[in-house]
């Protein structure tokens, strides 16, 4: 009983925290940014050209990955159980995968403007 007004308490404080700690350091890095004199607007909008890339095949490797988990568990291994060790590793492992692939193709693109 106790656990339950502990966590109902703490929960709040723990995400009120988190949110002062991340506008704290965001204020110091723009404050330290200013003392260097340079315009902390610049870096808030840079271009990040290769974002949708990155995401797509993160969620492509992330498919594959549940896709293939379900192809092992109903047709492969023929386990009655539920395993969701091997969901959760080849979900992790295809969408590394994809985010490595991402990597890939952006080094090769910017290799080839240079």
């Amino acid at each position: 009983m106790n656990g339950e007004y502990l966590i109902a308490i703490l929960v709040p404080l723990g995400g009120m925290a988190m949110l002062f700690g991340l506008f704290y350091l965001r204020n110091r890095e723009n404050m330290s940014m200013i003392e260097k004199g340079m315009n902390p607007k610049e870096f808030a909008n840079r271009p990040a050209p290769y974002r949708n890339l990155k995401w797509g095949l993160l969620l492509v490797g992330a498919g594959l990955g549940l896709f293939l988990a379900y192809i092992m568990h109903n047709y492969v291994l023929h386990i009655d159980d539920d395993n969701p060790v091997m969901y959760f590793s080849l979900l992790g492992i295809c969408g590394g995968l994809g985010l490595i692939t991402s990597y890939w193709i952006e080094k090769k693109q910017t290799l080839d403007k240079e």
